[in-house]
């Protein structure tokens, strides 16, 4: 069975939560409102495992405050970083086309609230609206490609150039060279494939090189792109 969190009946949070979420945004006020009325809310604190790999998936959960860590385990028992789910990101994504069960881990990273659709809901959405399941194939195919290129950098770029190219994507992706890493450094080193003293020793390089200025474990400073780009 999936982790047993706080649910509540639905609320005008839900309607702000499906509103922000990039497979919902195109619905008019009163579609959204329909979307909203299938919700229901539902709070984790930190730590909490929101579903478990072998569990069955049957509801779509977006994230409404507060962030997920998407994980595998290794035979080893390792945790490999997927990827990390912020407000208006959604999982669970199986539950929609398939009658499967989770083959990743997903735990809070802090405290987070989240708006959950049945699967059978979802589907009758998917009916109603087939724009909606237009956007959340174009969404399967942006993380199938993110994670073939997680898959081919492993095997075929060094760990500093992984650690230079995911600070270019955290730049680019908010636009700023204020960047703010959102995950530890032993998060980051799971999702890079390497370890934590890695990532600050190759951190440091870049700063010593003029490349970037750190100011605490998260926040980063880009100053000279060109240089960093260099890995690319």
């Amino acid at each position: 069975m999936e982790s047993n969190g706080l649910k509540q009946p639905s609320s005008p949070h839900e309607h702000l939560c499906v509103s922000i979420v990039p497979i919902f945004n195109h619905l008019e006020q009163a579609e959204l409102k329909e979307v909203a009325a299938t919700t229901k809310g539902r709070k984790l604190p930190k730590g909490e495992i929101l579903y478990r790999a072998g569990e069955k998936s049957n509801s779509l959960y977006i994230i409404h405050k507060g962030k997920l860590k998407v994980y595998r385990l290794t035979e080893s028992g390792k945790e490999q970083v997927i990827r990390i789910l912020q407000p208006g990101d959604f999982t669970g994504e199986l539950a929609l086309f398939t009658d499967n069960v989770h083959d990743s881990y997903a735990e809070a990273m802090e405290a987070t609230e989240l708006c959950t659709i049945s699967s059978g809901d979802i589907n009758d959405l998917f009916l109603k609206y087939p724009q909606i399941s237009l956007k959340i194939i174009k969404e399967f195919s942006l993380r199938l490609d993110q994670a073939e290129h997680q898959v081919i950098s492993f095997t075929t770029e060094d760990t500093e150039t992984r650690v230079a190219l995911y600070l270019i994507q955290q730049a680019e992706s908010s636009q700023s060279k204020e960047i703010r890493l959102p995950m530890s450094r032993k998060d980051l080193a799971s999702y890079l494939g390497t370890t934590p003293e890695t990532i600050s020793r190759k951190l440091a390089k870049f700063e010593d090189e003029g490349w970037i200025q750190q100011f605490d474990q998260r926040a980063i400073r880009i100053v000279d792109m060109e240089n960093l780009s260099l890995y690319k």
